[in-house]
Parts: structure tokens; sequence; C-alpha cells
């Protein structure tokens, strides 16, 4: 496939040759012919860049939010809502929108998705089961990793039924460990046990963190310092980290070159945390992101996720990295192109290490939208792009 006249983000008119899955060559505007048989689309007035990615999605619970409704629109009240709601939600039905909300996701321009599924006593394995299913059905057009989401407590006698359930749920198809330490009896215990069973599976780890505006909870820290003394050999994420935006700034500088130190990346989860948070502290409210500036000064690795999506836990949002990115803009002071980047290139580096650009041996995962700079993209959101994935047109006004 040859694509031509595409807009780089540094303003360049480029053609880029595509073979397979990687991108064999890149040019100037008109520099590369097509060859015999090979299909041609012309980006004329689009960007194109790397690939959007979701980093924390939890598609198992996508569109709930007519049918299960949060009474106290806070974290708990949303927990809550669901725990009390569980009958009325089937594996057919878990399937149906989450394969809807993946397919939303990709429409978008993400091509690889990270969900977290509830792995709860009472959910048990079907909302695994479920994302392995949505996984299977969309493999032709993104990566979709599954994050086991063990409910609390893993610590102690009392947790050994949530360990049981997610050394089960990694057998049965899940990628990564996933937990809630800062929920747990004993923050530190569950991020020694959760990465315990994450080293015997050999498997990353994405836990939700301190997702909490109480500056007393700080399981953050504790994370940093486990990954860094016990030499922990997989990737790890720490996923909203609220409270580390509630420190002194000392406090906040310190944590976050522990955090950079230690490799752990951050996601920061502005849709669902802006909506929870906060409500009891109505004058000088905060706006319940965790410490981004900090975080990046520090050299940490710091994407940003859409989180939920029309669901208990945020009744809005439209499945849209640039959705996500405006609010990176506005909540958390990145400048657009930092803000674009939070949505694409830092999500791959916080799950493989490498950053993508559009060179010749990367591998063909890529987005073409109807603008002229990442902040046109991010304020106009225009719904007009062209998916690539592995080399395939898998969405788009040009998809064959």
């Amino acid at each position: 496939m040859l694509l031509t006249n595409a807009t780089d983000i540094d303003g360049t008119l480029i053609d880029v040759r595509i073979e397979g899955e990687t991108i064999e060559a890149v040019a100037g505007a008109g520099s590369l012919a097509a060859a015999d048989g090979e299909r041609t689309v012309d980006l004329s007035g689009r960007l194109l860049t790397p690939a959007f990615a979701e980093p924390h999605a939890h598609l198992d619970k996508a569109f709930l939010a007519e049918r299960i409704v949060n009474p106290t629109g806070d974290l708990v009240g949303a927990i809550m809502a669901m725990h009390a709601s569980r009958d009325l939600v089937t594996f057919e039905d878990t399937v149906e929108r989450a394969e809807r909300a993946a397919r939303l996701m990709v429409a978008n321009g993400a091509t690889l998705i990270r969900s977290h599924a509830d792995t709860t006593l009472e959910n048990g394995l079907m909302s695994v089961e479920a994302l392995c299913e949505v996984r299977r059905r969309i493999a032709d057009i993104c990566d979709l990793q599954i994050v086991a989401l063990v409910s609390w407590p893993v610590t102690g006698a009392a947790g050994a039924s949530a360990r049981s359930l997610l050394r089960d749920a990694l057998a049965a198809g899940a990628d990564l460990v996933g937990g809630c330490p800062h929920l747990d009896t004993d923050v530190h215990a569950a991020n020694d046990a959760l990465l315990e069973i994450a080293s015997e599976f050999g498997r990353d780890v994405d836990l939700h963190t301190d997702e909490t505006l109480n500056p007393d909870i700080l399981g953050l820290a504790d994370l940093a310092r486990r990954v860094a003394v016990s030499g922990f050999e997989h990737r790890v994420t720490a996923s909203h980290c609220v409270s580390l935006g509630m420190q002194p700034d000392a406090v906040q500088r310190q944590v976050a070159e522990s955090v950079a130190e230690a490799g752990i990346s951050v996601v920061a989860l502005p849709h669902t945390n802006l909506f929870l948070q906060g409500r009891d502290q109505q004058r000088a409210m905060p706006r319940a992101l965790t410490a981004v500036g900090a975080l990046r000064a520090a050299g940490a690795t710091v994407c940003a996720g859409a989180d939920n999506l029309q669901d208990p836990f945020n009744p809005v949002g439209r499945g849209d990295p640039l959705e996500t990115a405006g609010l990176m803009i506005m909540a958390a002071h990145l400048l657009p192109r930092a803000a674009y980047e939070s949505v694409s290139i830092e999500v791959v580096h916080a799950f493989t290490g490498h950053r993508p650009t559009l060179a010749i041996g990367e591998r063909a995962d890529l987005v073409a939208i109807r603008a002229t700079t990442e902040r046109d993209a991010i304020a106009f959101g225009t719904a007009d792009r062209i998916v690539i994935h592995r080399g395939r047109l898998v969405s788009g006004s040009a998809h064959a």
C-alpha cells in the first residue's frame, strides 16, 4: 500500500509505503511511485501519525449508564451500583457492549486497547471470558489486552479466594495482573501480593493506584520502592494515582523520581476522576488528577486514557482518544503536542518500552485525520479518520 500526500507532524508532506505490516519507505510527497498492483491512498489534507492507543478501558461495563445508575455520583456509589446490579449483566450482553465499544475506539483511531475486566467473587470469570471472546472477534482490527481486575482484599486469609480467582483469570486468558491496593485492608501487603502473583505467571501489572483524594493514602510510593528493591522483571503501570496530586511539591517530586527510577508508567484518567472525585470539596474543588507535571519532570512515562465509557463511573464519553487529549490540555495543563502523544506514542512506550514513529521498519499502525496539526486535530476532533492496523485499512472512508 502507498500513502501519498500526507502531512507529517512537523508539517512536511510525505509519501509512505507499507509492505505487509511494516513501513518500508518514507519520502517527500511525490517521491514514491506506485508499483504494479499496489494500492494507493491519497491522504491530501490529512495529518498522518502513529495510531492512538487506549491504555485504560473497562469494556465490560461500557454503555451501562442507562441501565445502572450511580445514585451519589462518586466512586463508592458507582461500585455499589455495579455490585447491586450484577444480575442485570449477562455474558452475551457483556460481549455485545464490549465489542461495540472497542469498534468505536478503533474507528476513532485506537489500534491498541487495554481493558480491565472485573474479576470479583460475585462476577467470577464472566468478564474475563467475555473480553477473551471480544479479543478473538476484533483481532483483525486492533490488539486488545485484558487486565484481571481482582476484588479486595487480596491479603491474608480473607484474600485467599480473591488470589485464587486471579490465578484462574490469568490461566483463562487474562494478560495482566490488576487490582485496587488502596481499597485493601493493607495497601502495602496488597502491592506485594499482586506483584508476587505477577512474578509467578510472568505477567505485567496494571494497578488501580490511590484513586482517592485522601493524602494519607500513597500506595504509589510503596509500589515504586517494591518494584525497585525486588528487581521485578515485568512492566508495571499505575493508573489514576490521584492522591499524588494532593501532596506537597516536595513529596510529589520525591515520589515522581522514585516512580521514574523504578520504570513505572502512570496513566492519568481525566474523564472518570473529574466526574467521581471532589464532590465533597466544593471550595477550591480539586481536579482529581495525578501530579502530571512532577511525573513528567522526573522523566516518568505519563499517558492518558478514557477509563469508563457511559457507565456508572462516567455517564458520558465518546470512546475518542482526542477527547481525552483535550481534557489533558484543559485539566492537566499539557500543551497540544504532549497531550496528543499522551494518547498515542506514550501509551505504546508504557506497554512496550518503544516510542513509535513514522520511520522505516516501524509497524504500520497509523491514523490519518483531516487536520493540519495535532492541535487542530484535538480542537475539532473530526470523525473523518482513516485507520491502519498492522498494514491494513480497518476503518475510514478509504476502507476496502
